[in-house]
């Protein structure tokens, strides 16, 4: 097992991606609005009581779920996939790391839009259409509609298209799109099967939930220039609050050559190429006799010690003999 890609995986990448966000192409316009035509269409289908409708009522009385009672067990936990809250987490998480290795905030925002959209287009569709489960149908042949129910559409089968399909959208390469299309596809078909299966919604509320759910889909390109500028105020907020939460020495210290004229610490000191490498030692006591073992004309500053061997830079003691002199030091007597 190559351990080193594992690694390399979890380590930030040194800069952000240079993918553009995919944009609003005819070709994706289109598709949008054939969507929307056929959210239509079933919206005045199942208003009018049509072959939908009874179709709706064929498979209730059916019933999947006494038909093949050995799925029921396993089918119970794989709707689970549909459910906003375990979904969310889940998917947030990875797009947490992703945000963080890419240094960018765009996948956790593009998460955020997709299920706020999501809450307020099929939370309106529910509330204002009222429609009854098949649970707690009234009439055999009617489209309970306006009544005080809230399940069409499917919110499990909607937010499978969407919590599973960000994944798709977000994608950086086209093989990893491709293979996450696929996963999402299998999630949203299975999850919107099994509520039919269990018998808590209709044929037509799943369908309307597929097609929900699309329409966000195809219509997150227009929220891209909405996300990019949320992204950078954040970032800036961000960094203005890093900057203030510093010390204060460090936000006043100046950088570059101010630091050098000022003479602060820890700011760098240009050394010439003519200047000698000498150790700095303690000044002479006033009043102090000098000393004649002195030596050179600077005799009041740089006594020898003749009992105590001095001391290398790398801290171990060497004869005065064997002291190196720099190359670029000046020979003879220091002027």
């Amino acid at each position: 097992m190559r351990t080193d890609r594992i690694f390399a995986r979890l380590e930030q990448e040194p800069a952000r991606p240079l993918t553009p966000p995919p944009g609003m192409s005819g070709t994706r316009k289109a598709l949008f609005f054939a969507t929307l035509g056929l959210y239509a269409a079933i919206v005045a289908a199942v208003l009018t009581t049509s072959q939908l409708v009874r179709l709706d009522w064929r498979v209730m009385l059916f019933r999947p779920y006494k038909q093949w009672p050995e799925l029921h067990a396993f089918l119970d936990y794989f709707v689970v996939l549909g459910q906003r809250g375990p979904t969310a987490v889940l998917v947030a998480a990875w797009l947490g790391w992703r945000s963080w290795r890419q240094r960018t905030l765009r996948p956790l925002l593009t998460l955020g839009t997709s299920l706020l959209l999501l809450n307020l287009t099929v939370g309106a569709a529910k509330l204002g259409t009222g429609r009854e489960g098949p649970h707690y149908a009234n009439r055999v042949g009617a489209n309970e509609m306006f009544l005080t129910g809230d399940i069409f559409p499917s919110g499990h089968t909607a937010n499978a298209v969407v919590t599973w399909g960000i994944l798709a959208y977000l994608a950086t390469t086209p093989r990893a799109r491709r293979r996450l299309s696929v996963v999402a596809a299998v999630f949203a078909l299975g999850v919107g099967a099994t509520t039919v299966y269990i018998g808590t919604h209709w044929v037509s509320d799943v369908l309307l939930g597929w097609t929900s759910g699309l329409l966000i889909l195809l219509a997150l390109p227009w929220f891209e220039p909405l996300v990019a500028r949320v992204e950078a105020r954040l970032l800036g907020y961000w960094y203005r609050f890093r900057a203030g939460s510093a010390p204060l020495s460090v936000r006043l210290r100046p950088t570059g050559a101010g630091a050098e004229a000022a003479g602060l610490p820890g700011s760098p000191r240009p050394v010439t190429s003519r200047e000698p490498a000498v150790a700095s030692r303690p000044a002479e006591r006033p009043g102090r006799p000098a000393d004649p073992r002195h030596h050179g004309p600077h005799t009041g500053r740089h006594p020898v010690r003749p009992d105590r061997a001095p001391v290398a830079p790398g801290g171990a003691r060497r004869s005065y003999g064997e002291r190196t002199v720099s190359r670029t030091a000046p020979i003879g007597p220091r002027k």
